[in-house]
């Protein structure tokens, strides 16, 4: 669990983010596939958050629960890889 400190840390780190981006205007720079995959992701992540979803379905969250079962090669394996892994589906 992280602490008070941490957690305002990692605000300021996002919004510091947030702003170089808007500044640096990254997103108009990206190819359009790219763009195009970012948004469908967050919204597919928006929507869950919605719904109240608890299933993984980005390749980071199914990371993110093979880290915590500690399943070895995760690093290497596909999004589909780790559901199989991890038994979603």
């Amino acid at each position: 669990m992280a602490t008070q400190k941490q957690r305002a840390a990692a605000r300021r780190n996002v919004k510091k983010a947030a702003g170089a981006a808007k500044s640096k205007k990254s997103l108009a720079h990206m190819p359009a596939k790219t763009k195009t995959a970012l948004g469908k992701q967050g919204a597919a992540v928006a929507a869950r958050k919605r719904t109240g979803g608890t299933s993984p379905k980005t390749r980071a969250e199914l990371y993110e629960e093979a880290k915590r079962r500690d399943i070895p090669g995760r690093s290497k394996m596909s999004r589909a890889e780790l559901a199989r892994r991890l038994g979603h589906g």
